[in-house]
C-alpha cells in the first residue's frame, strides 16, 4: 500500500470511529438503520426472472435461467441451483476483469447458503424424470455499482428474480427426448431468507454498511433469517463477535425481517 493510502485510512478509520462514539454514521442513519431500497422498472436482460435494485448507492443486477439436464448424483430427486456472482470492473476501482476471484465466490456462497438452508425454492417440484432429467436454475448476480453490503443487496434481488422467474414446462417422453410446452410455469417460493450484514466499529454493531464503514471495521458478519424467524445461515468474514453481540444481530434482523419481506413480496 502507497504511503498516501494508508494515511487515507487512517483519517478514514478515525473520523468513523469518531463518529461512532457520538451515535452518529457517514450517511447520517441510525445504526441499525437499512437504507432505501429501491427496485427498478422494465427488462434489461432475457432471463426468465430479473431484478435490479438499488440498495442506497449500491446497485446489483440479478438475472434467472432455466434449463434441463441430469441431476447431481446425490440427489436425483431434486433439482439443480447453481449461483454466480460477478463483480464487473465498472462497479468498483478495486474490481478486476477475469474469472470469478475469491470475493465473487464467496458472495455467490452467502446468497446460494440462505436460499438453501431456508429450502426457499423447492427442488423437490423441480424435477422432470427422478434420476435422469431435472430443471437447473442458474442464479446469475452481477454488480454495478459497489458502495457496500453486496451480500444483503444480492440477497433481495436474488429472492425478487426467483419470485418474478416463469419457466417453460417440459414433459418427458423416454430415451432422453422431451417435448417444450408453450405453458409455463411459475417458481413459488416457499420462503424468503434475508441475510443481514453488520460491522463492528468500536464497541458498535452497523447493520446495511456503506463501503467506507466495510473498509474500515474490525469485524464483519451476515445472518440470514426466515420468514419464522429462524437463523439459516450465519457467516463471518473477519474479526470476531461476543455472544452477546451476535445474539443482539439476530435480534436486529429479525425486527428489520417483515419491512424488507413486504418490498420483495411487493415487488414479486
Amino acid at each position: 500500500m502507497l504511503e498516501s493510502e494508508s494515511v487515507v485510512n487512517t483519517l478514514l478509520r478515525d473520523y468513523l470511529y469518531d463518529l461512532v462514539k457520538e451515535g452518529k454514521r457517514l450517511d447520517g442513519r441510525t445504526f441499525d438503520e437499512i437504507r432505501p431500497i429501491e427496485v427498478k422498472e422494465g427488462t434489461f436482460t432475457k432471463s426468465e426472472g430479473e431484478a435490479w435494485i438499488k440498495l442506497g448507492k449500491t446497485q446489483v443486477l440479478v438475472g434467472v435461467k432455466f434449463d434441463v439436464g441430469e441431476p447431481f448424483p446425490d440427489t436425483p430427486d431434486k433439482g439443480v441451483l447453481v449461483t454466480n456472482a460477478e463483480l464487473l470492473p465498472v462497479a468498483s476501482p478495486t474490481f478486476e476483469p477475469g474469472p470469478p476471484n475469491e470475493d465473487a465466490i464467496e458472495i455467490s456462497r452467502v446468497v446460494d447458503r440462505a436460499i438453501r438452508s431456508a429450502d426457499a425454492v423447492d427442488l423437490n417440484n423441480l424435477v422432470i424424470k427422478e434420476g435422469e432429467l431435472v430443471y437447473m436454475i442458474f442464479l446469475d448476480m452481477y454488480v454495478l455499482d459497489h458502495d457496500g453490503n453486496l451480500d444483503d443487496a444480492l440477497t433481495i434481488a436474488s429472492l425478487i428474480a426467483l419470485g418474478r422467474a416463469k419457466y417453460p414446462k417440459v414433459i418427458y417422453k423416454g430415451d432422453g427426448d422431451v417435448e417444450v410446452l408453450d405453458e409455463k410455469e411459475s417458481l413459488v417460493l416457499k420462503d424468503l431468507p434475508i441475510n443481514f450484514t453488520f460491522v463492528k466499529i468500536g464497541d458498535a454493531l452497523l447493520l446495511d454498511p456503506v463501503l467506507e464503514e466495510e473498509m474500515v471495521a474490525e469485524a464483519s458478519i451476515t445472518i440470514a433469517i426466515n420468514q419464522e424467524g429462524k437463523v439459516c445461515s450465519i457467516q463471518k468474514r473477519h474479526g470476531y463477535f461476543t455472544m452477546e453481540e451476535i445474539k443482539k444481530a439476530v435480534e436486529i434482523g429479525r425486527s428489520k425481517w417483515t419491512d424488507v419481506a413486504s418490498v420483495i413480496r411487493r415487488e414479486i
